[in-house]
C-alpha cells in the first residue's frame, strides 16, 4: 500500500476508516478489467429497499469512482455514480437496470468504524460498522490464501458455498456472470459487519436493516442477506459489444 504494509496485515489492529484511506493499487492483470477499494457489499432494510455502495478510488477503464446501488420496494433498481455509466458498475449490471444516473456521491468517515455516503437530495446513507467472528475468520483465511486461488474460479465457488451460512448472508457469489454477459471474480479480502445503519431516499427514512423477503440477485452477483463491508478487489470479462447486453444508460 505505502509502505507501512499490506492492508491485510494492518487488519488485525487498523480501522476500516486507516484502512480504506491508504492508497489503492490497482490489481495487476491481462484481459480482465479490474477494479480496487471498498464498499458496502449490500445492505437490506425490512421496508423492502435495498442499499449498496463501491469506492474504488483504482479503475483499468477509466478514473476512480464511488457508486451507490439502490432498489426499491418493487424491485427496481438504479444505480448512481460519480462517472458515467459506460467506465462504472452499469457496465456490467445495466440490462437490469431501472436507471442509471450520474450524480455526485459524497463518502464522510465520521469515526474508526463509522461513515456516511450521501448523494445530494436523494440518498443520506449512515452506517456503523463492527466485527464478528465470522468476519474475523474469513479475513484471517484470506491473508493466508495464496495469489493464485484468488483467480481460481474452482476456488472461489467453495468459498461462496461457505461464507454464506458462516456470515449469515444468505447465497454468496464470488465468481459467475453478471447482468450484461460478462464473467466476474470476486476478491473480498476484508470483512466487517454493518452494525447499525439509517438511510433517508428522498427525503423519507425508509426503516430499520432487516433481510428481505426473497434474497436480491443480479445475475449470478448475490446480495447478502446481511450488511457486509468488504476491502479488496473485482475483475470482469472486457466488455464485448457483439457479445454482451448493453452497458450503458440513464445520463
Amino acid at each position: 500500500m505505502n509502505g507501512q504494509g499490506t492492508a491485510e496485515e494492518a487488519v488485525m489492529t487498523d480501522s476500516p476508516r486507516s484502512i480504506a484511506q491508504r492508497d489503492t493499487p490497482l490489481p495487476a492483470g491481462l484481459n480482465e478489467e479490474r477494479f480496487a477499494g471498498y464498499g458496502v457489499m449490500g445492505l437490506p432494510f425490512a421496508s423492502g429497499h435495498y442499499l449498496a455502495f463501491r469506492h474504488f478510488p483504482a479503475s483499468s477503464v477509466g478514473e476512480g469512482y464511488d457508486s451507490v446501488w439502490h432498489r426499491d420496494p418493487a424491485g427496481n433498481w438504479v444505480i448512481y455514480s460519480s462517472v458515467p455509466p459506460s467506465s462504472s458498475c452499469a457496465r456490467y449490471f445495466g440490462s437490469e437496470l431501472e436507471d442509471a444516473r450520474v450524480e455526485n456521491i459524497s463518502v464522510q468517515w465520521t469515526g474508526p468504524r463509522a461513515f456516511t455516503v450521501e448523494i445530494r437530495h436523494k440518498i443520506v446513507w449512515e452506517l456503523e460498522l463492527g466485527r464478528s467472528v465470522a468476519t474475523a475468520a474469513m479475513t484471517g483465511i484470506g491473508r493466508l490464501m495464496p495469489a493464485a486461488w484468488w483467480r481460481s474460479d474452482k476456488v472461489l465457488s467453495a468459498m461462496s458455498k461457505v461464507a454464506g451460512p458462516v456470515l449469515r448472508a444468505g447465497k454468496v457469489g464470488l465468481t459467475g456472470t453478471v447482468s450484461n454477459g460478462q464473467w466476474f471474480r470476486a476478491n473480498p479480502r476484508m470483512l466487517w459487519t454493518v452494525d447499525d445503519s439509517r438511510a433517508m431516499v428522498d427525503g423519507v427514512d425508509i426503516g430499520p436493516p432487516g433481510p428481505l423477503d426473497h434474497q436480491a440477485r443480479l445475475g449470478d452477483f448475490w446480495l447478502p442477506q446481511r450488511g457486509m463491508f468488504v476491502v479488496g478487489e473485482s475483475f470482469f470479462e472486457p466488455y464485448d459489444p457483439e457479445r454482451h447486453r448493453q452497458n450503458t444508460m440513464g445520463s
